[in-house]
C-alpha cells in the first residue's frame, strides 16, 4: 500500500512534467520546429482536426518550417488556421506549399516568452507539491487509522520529499534550458 502510494506519486509527478515540455514546445524560440504548430486545428470539412492530421509538417531551414496539405482544397483552410493563431507568423503559400518563417525575435520578446516559461514552470512546480501534500495526507489517514506506525510515517514523508524534490530539479533544469534556448540569437 506504502509502494503504491509513492508508485502514484511518481506518475502524477511525471505527468506533470510531461505537461511542462508541452506547454514549453508552445513557446517559439525563433528557431523552426514542427511543435509548434501542435496547438493548431485546421476546420476539415466541417471538423475541427489537429493540423498534424491534415498537413505534413517539416523543417526547411533553421527558420523555416514548410505545410504541405495532404489535400488541395485544405491549403486555404490551413492557411486560416496558421493565420488565426497567436503564433505571430505569417505563412506564405506557393501552390500546395505553405511556407512559414519564423521572425526573428526581439529582446522585448524574448523577455515575454522567457516570463511565460518561468509562469509554465511554476505551475508545474506547484502541480508536483500539491500532488506531494495529497499523498501526506492519505499518509496521515493510514496513521490515524494505525495501518502504520509513525517510524513508517517518517520515513515515507521522507521518500516522498525526495521524490518531489527529483522532479521539481527536473522542473528546473528545463526551464533553465528553455531560458538558454529563448536568449539564444
Amino acid at each position: 500500500m506504502i509502494d503504491d502510494l509513492k508508485q502514484d506519486a511518481q506518475e502524477r509527478m511525471e505527468k506533470s512534467v510531461t505537461a511542462l515540455a508541452s506547454a514549453f514546445n508552445k513557446i517559439r524560440t525563433g528557431r523552426a520546429h514542427p511543435s509548434i504548430l501542435d496547438g493548431i486545428t485546421v476546420n476539415y470539412y466541417g471538423v475541427p482536426t489537429p493540423l498534424s492530421q491534415v498537413a505534413n509538417i517539416s523543417v526547411e531551414d533553421a527558420r523555416t518550417l514548410t505545410v504541405s496539405p495532404w489535400e488541395k482544397p485544405m491549403v486555404v483552410e490551413v492557411e486560416k488556421a496558421i493565420m488565426k493563431s497567436d503564433l505571430g507568423v505569417n505563412p506564405a503559400t506557393n501552390g500546395d506549399l505553405i511556407r512559414i518563417p519564423m521572425p526573428a525575435l526581439t529582446e522585448e520578446t524574448r523577455k515575454t516568452y522567457i516570463r511565460q516559461a518561468r509562469a509554465e514552470a511554476e505551475n508545474a512546480r506547484v502541480s508536483v507539491r500539491s500532488i506531494r501534500r495529497d499523498v501526506l495526507n492519505d499518509v496521515k489517514e493510514l496513521l490515524k487509522e494505525k495501518e502504520i506506525t509513525e517510524d513508517q510515517d517518517r520515513k515515507i514523508q521522507d521518500d516522498v520529499q525526495k521524490i518531489t524534490d527529483g522532479f521539481v530539479g527536473r522542473v528546473d533544469k528545463a526551464l533553465a534550458e528553455k531560458e538558454t534556448a529563448l536568449m539564444q540569437i
